[in-house]
């Protein structure tokens, strides 16, 4: 059978160099699976007879990409598109690396050593022929993932592959084959020797999803969350239930539900809301028949900060991952002072505070509550709209380090900015405070007690 696409100017160009020196050129992977779906292809993946020297004598600005002999070869529009030798693979050593990698003699040795059915189709060049051996369209058509052979060897294999599977099941709303699906729980455990990195990969595709719930309930289903996150999995065990509260589900549930609902697309405001409540499993007491967890955003945070570790975030994601947890039990009575919103700001930061409202939306829709703002959440953006557009800080008031430094005598140094600090402190409180006179008379005060 023929394949019914169009392949772009540029990997056309670079298909038709390989062949034109004598050697196969074949697309593979992804990029055949999406094309066969009729989604438009993102990553072009080839596979080719040419050994990855070969390759490289014949594009100049060739790379290695990888130490298993992957090429990375750069288009006229700076996408890279990366060309692998038929491979065959030996033993592997540590459910991750083969303990050698061999060039195949042709694609079906290729084929064989693919993880899923549908990532085992080929489209070889220039005859647009489908090779198919693992009747791959046929489990796109059902909308079904399956191992290509014995499940249980694939994944000995490689264990990521049993991540990547649910990921998949995930993001391209697919079922995971019952002996598949079986093979991941039976072998669950060997993730834990996968990199920190490789799991960070997959779990972020599946936050970004457009319904990260699937996957997350069935690594909880298959046994993979309590490798990946036990954070969240012990969280299935604590009930939330009670007559004083309005949450319908245990912590976990919430957690992943919260994800679910929340409207924002940046990667660890969403992050933060599958992580929002996995401090109270460490601190959830019965006290009269009613469910509590006091400082439980103090705990996860402190867990988000681990996971943040675990998974080799960058300095910059695991602060803003340890701040919207630790931040995220925000008080929105309506009677709060300006001050009481200059704290949250100054808490959260300015440039997390709507990644913050997206958090409470998406941890209100996910305890079961049907709006996504309450009165006063709105209120409370309001306020913080209000107190924005009247900043306030150290430098606007009314006295400066020189008033300090003349009434109370004393040098430049710490002393004065802790002073100015005490005055702001009082101001925030009531602005009206904030006049010359009055601020004046604060530090004779102070000049005359020694302070």
């Amino acid at each position: 059978m023929k394949a019914k696409i169009k392949l772009p100017v540029e990997i056309e160009e670079i298909c038709k160099k390989i062949t034109d020196a004598g050697f196969e050129a074949v697309l593979v992977g992804g990029v055949v699976r999406d094309l066969l779906s009729g989604k438009q292809a993102k990553d072009w993946d080839l596979t080719t007879s040419a050994t990855p020297e070969q390759i490289l004598k014949i594009f100049k600005n060739g790379f290695y990409n990888n130490k298993f002999g992957t090429v990375g070869i750069v288009t006229k529009n700076q996408n890279i598109v990366e060309i692998t030798t038929y491979r065959t693979e030996s033993s592997y050593k540590d459910a991750r690396h083969p303990e050698k990698v061999a060039w195949g003699k042709n694609l079906a040795e290729d084929l064989a050593r693919r993880d899923f059915t549908i990532n085992a189709i080929a489209v070889r060049y220039p005859t647009l022929e489908i090779v198919d051996p693992y009747k791959g369209q046929k489990d796109i058509e059902r909308k079904i993932i399956r191992a290509v052979g014995d499940p249980n060897e694939r994944f000995r294999e490689d264990a990521l592959r049993m991540l990547r599977a649910i990921r998949f099941a995930t993001t391209l709303e697919l079922k995971i084959e019952p002996k598949t699906l079986a093979a991941i729980s039976k072998n669950a455990k060997q993730i834990s020797k996968i990199s920190g990195e490789r799991i960070r990969e997959e779990i972020f595709k599946m936050i970004m999803a457009s319904e990260p719930e699937r996957g997350f309930f069935l690594a909880h289903e298959t046994g993979v969350l309590r490798v990946i996150m036990p954070e969240l999995e012990t969280c299935f065990d604590v009930p939330q239930k009670s007559p004083k509260r309005h949450h319908i589900y245990d912590v976990a549930t919430h957690c992943i539900y919260s994800l679910k609902f929340c409207p924002s697309t940046d990667l660890m405001t969403r992050f933060a809301t599958l992580l929002h409540d996995i401090g109270k499993a460490k601190v959830a007491k019965t006290i009269d028949g009613v469910r509590t967890f006091y400082n439980h955003e103090v705990a996860g945070a402190r867990q988000a900060k681990e996971i943040a570790d675990r998974l080799h975030l960058s300095r910059e994601q695991r602060d803003k991952l340890f701040l919207l947890v630790r931040w995220h039990q925000f008080s929105v009575g309506e009677n709060q002072t300006d001050a009481a919103i200059r704290r949250f700001i100054k808490n959260v930061g300015l440039v997390n505070v709507n990644d913050m409202m997206d958090l409470r939306v998406g941890d209100r829709l996910g305890g079961g509550l049907q709006q996504p703002e309450s009165w006063r959440l709105k209120l409370f953006r309001q306020r913080i709209a209000e107190v924005l557009t009247q900043p306030f800080s150290v430098t606007d008031l009314k006295v400066n380090g020189r008033d300090v430094m003349q009434i109370l005598k004393i040098k430049p140094g710490r002393k004065v900015g802790e002073i100015l600090n005490k005055l702001f402190n009082e101001v925030a409180e009531d602005k009206e405070k904030n006049n010359r006179d009055y601020l004046i008379k604060k530090l004779e005060g102070l000049k005359k007690t020694g302070s």
